[in-house]
């Protein structure tokens, strides 16, 4: 219940206990909240003889028992959360089971009887009881499924139902909250919240699959239900009301809405779709026409997101309409549908460049970007739900841009953008199709790079930014979000100094996410001595949450390449994994822990040189004996591009698995070589790149080692033209000088290596 809910819901609790008990509501104690003295609260409370008494001020104590009573419904709700690991936005569903826990469990208040008892004469039936937050299974009806459909969904159990005869499950995959009498619980595991797609879930509806109707509550004797399906109790406990006077400043509950039908009464969302309507009509996206006889004509839907504040408050109301991508046909709806995005790496070196500089990188963001994209291919939908033009029903829209669901809208999207640019004097790098530059002068240069809708950019002319700006503004619906502070994820923190990329908020999060908020930290990602093999008889560990953990942990490595070799590693074991490696991800989880506030720093002033470095194991994967490639790359003050990759081929030496690590970083370096002079940073000398082994530096410049060296694949070997062109200069680098050694090996981590990485 929110707050503007609480007279009606008062006048509900009135009329159902003065039917019950026979006696009359005589007084009300409250405090001075404005839920409780509004204008008809007031004048019903007048009507109907009811003595209001309200507290002082800023004095709870004198309405003691119902904030003592809301803060233990309150802890119990949190603690049922937390067990399971659920979101927050399920916080109803937790306090109405604990209310209907606590109406059932004895208090010394009432002689060690329950409320249930007190209130009806009657023992209350506990069979049906399951642990809040557990897995279950609904059956589905065979009216609601084909014949070859599954029998059951998987939901989470949230709850009993207050009118039916059935428990609560909220579906996470639906978004959906089913009501069921025939449910199998699971009770031992819980669902594995895992946002697949990077945004917040935070509302549901309500689908009834069972609905039987319940009058009265049954006694223990009288239920017939075992451990495993439902006979269950209704409870008779009310909607809980008021939380308490802090909480109150936190129930700016999302209600998103999952359907047009439910939203007749709120103006906020019919104006959502309003604005997404005009937006569509100002980039004359579509045409009104006859519906087509030859073609096919695709729906639409509107999805609607809630967007929330950093307190849980809500910002804005948003709607989108989207078309049913999923109904087109390849080859007649669409064709091509590819369109790049930018990488991290070159994210990374625009940072370092930018520090190296003492340049400031800003962001724009484009409203609705794929209302851009001009379409190749003749598209039509139909009108949109609650907004169908009366007296021309049977019209439908010809799409001339995109919309957002289409197959091809991101590949409109992008040559839309990339057409605007190239009209605009930009250049697109050969090396990154969603990097451009503009050069004006001998000195002065801007530098765009585009994710989707997102624009980071930065430049050594404030004439130039300031221009690029007014004409992106003027062209598209554009938000200007100034400096840049957050990208992808990512922290960014600039200062004049410096700048630093952090994920310290996703890292928090993920240690929350799975309990290891308050783990004891290690100084190590892996014991040095550790190997992990496929079978080591450990015992099998819950797939689901393995790979849950090794995919946020290879989403952190975009600014933590200290825990790069790790997550590769673990990532090897996504089929079937075991305790053990279970376990080994929860030690990295461990090193986080400590590590929360590492991030990369890139300082202004520094080296304007390329330089790489590459190492190697051998044999270092027990299951197939192959070694594992890793390189680094550093440019001004910090590394920025970073992998480790398991090897192809099984090495017969060190020097072979040290050879073709430098061949592979060699391909690196070349890439970085063009990037950088996209970027105006030519390198005019050899890159260096440090081996620490020898024996693989003589191979690339001489002929040697023959008997131990005809195998090699040959395009491990074009690392000796590079050398020869100049390109690279392979020199020796003693392996404790090569900070490197952390992310291909188990090395333990020193202090000197995080220092020289700029890894703080």
């Amino acid at each position: 219940m929110i707050w503007s809910e609480a007279f009606y819901c008062f006048k509900k609790f009135k009329s159902m206990t003065e039917l019950q008990t026979g006696h009359k509501v005589q007084c009300i104690r409250s405090d001075r909240g404005g839920e409780f003295l509004s204008t008809d609260f007031l004048e019903f409370c007048e009507a109907n003889g009811i003595q209001r008494q309200l507290t002082m001020a800023y004095t709870p104590q004198q309405n003691g028992v119902v904030e003592r009573k809301n803060r233990t419904v309150i802890e119990m709700a949190k603690s049922m959360l937390h067990e399971k690991g659920m979101p927050y936005f399920l916080w109803t569903e937790a306090v109405h089971t604990a209310v209907y826990l606590l109406n059932r469990c004895p208090t010394k208040a009432l002689n060690n009887i329950t409320p249930f008892e007190a209130y009806s004469g009657r023992k209350p039936g506990i069979a049906h009881l399951k642990v809040f937050g557990s897995l279950c299974y609904v059956h589905v009806p065979t009216e609601l499924r084909h014949k070859l459909e599954p029998k059951s969904t998987k939901g989470v159990f949230v709850g009993y139902a207050t009118c039916e005869k059935g428990y609560r499950v909220f579906d996470p995959v639906s978004n959906k909250l089913l009501l069921s009498r025939d449910v199998t619980f699971d009770e031992e595991n819980a669902w594995h919240w895992t946002d697949k797609d990077g945004s917040v879930m935070t509302s549901y509806s309500i689908e009834d699959q069972v609905d039987l109707d319940l009058k009265s509550d049954r006694s223990n004797e009288n239920s017939t239900g075992t451990p495993q399906t439902l006979d269950m109790q209704e409870s008779t406990s009310s909607t809980p009301g008021d939380i308490s006077s802090e909480e109150r400043r936190t129930q700016a509950y999302d209600h998103t809405p999952l359907k047009w039908r439910r939203l007749d009464d709120d103006e906020s969302w019919l104006k959502a779709m309003e604005d997404e309507l005009q937006m569509i009509e100002k980039n004359e996206t579509w045409e009104l026409v006859d519906r087509p006889t030859e073609k096919p004509v695709i729906g639409v839907k509107w999805v609607y997101k809630t967007k929330l504040n950093l307190d849980g408050s809500v910002q804005k109301n948003k709607a989108r309409l989207v078309a049913k991508g999923y109904a087109q046909k390849p080859g007649l709806d669409y064709n091509e549908t590819y369109a790049p995005v930018a990488r991290l790496d070159t994210i990374r070196t625009l940072i370092a460049l930018a520090a190296k500089k003492g340049w400031k990188l800003f962001q724009l963001d484009v409203k609705s970007a794929f209302l851009n994209g001009v379409l190749q291919e003749e598209v039509y939908v139909n009108q949109p739900e609650g907004f169908v033009i009366k007296g021309k029903e049977d019209k439908v829209y010809r799409l001339h841009k995109a919309l957002y669901g289409l197959k091809q809208a991101p590949r409109a999207w992008y040559g839309e953008i990339d057409s605007y640019f190239t009209q605009c004097g930009f250049v697109k790098s050969l090396s990154d199709a969603t990097l451009y530059t503009k050069v004006r002068g001998d000195k002065e240069i801007l530098i765009v790079s585009i994710y989707v809708d997102e624009i980071v950019y930065t430049g050594s002319s404030q004439a130039l930014l300031a221009e690029f700006k007014e004409d992106m503004m003027a062209k598209y619906e554009m938000t200007d979000l100034g400096l840049l502070h957050h990208f992808l994820g990512m922290g960014v923190v600039q200062t004049e100094s410096s700048i630093f990329l952090h994920q310290k908020k996703y890292a928090s999060t993920l240690l929350s996410k799975f309990g290891s908020t308050e783990c004891k930290s290690v100084t190590t990602p892996l014991v040095a001595t550790e190997k992990l093999s496929k079978d080591d008889g450990s015992g099998a560990a819950n797939e689901e949450q393995y790979r849950s953990i090794v995919g946020s942990l290879l989403y952190l490595t975009a600014t933590r390449p200290d825990i790069m070799y790790a997550s590769s590693l673990l990532a090897r074991f996504m089929h079937c994994p075991t305790n053990r490696h279970y376990g080994t991800a929860k030690r990295v989880l461990r090193y986080i822990r400590g590590t929360l506030d590492y991030g990369l720093e890139y300082v202004k002033g520094k080296s304007s040189i390329l330089i790489g470095y590459c190492d190697s194991d051998w044999g270092g994967s027990v299951g197939d004996c192959k070694s594992t490639s890793g390189y680094a790359f550093s440019f001004g003050s910090g590394v920025f591009s970073w992998a480790s990759v398991k090897q192809n081929c099984v090495a017969l030496s060190t020097a072979e698995a040290e050879y073709i690590s430098a061949a592979e970083a060699t391909t690196q370096a070349i890439w970085l070589r063009f990037v950088l002079e996209d970027f105006g940073e030519l390198q005019t000398e050899a890159t260096p790149l440090h081996c620490d082994n020898i024996s693989a530096i003589a191979i690339t410049k001489n002929p040697v080692f023959h008997q131990k060296t005809k195998h090699i694949d040959r395009r491990y070997h074009f690392i000796k033209d590079a050398l020869q062109e100049g390109v690279i200069n392979l020199e020796y680098c003693p392996q404790m000088n090569n900070w490197l050694t952390f992310l291909p090996n188990l090395w333990p981590k020193t202090d000197s290596i995080i220092s020289e990485a700029c890894l703080e």
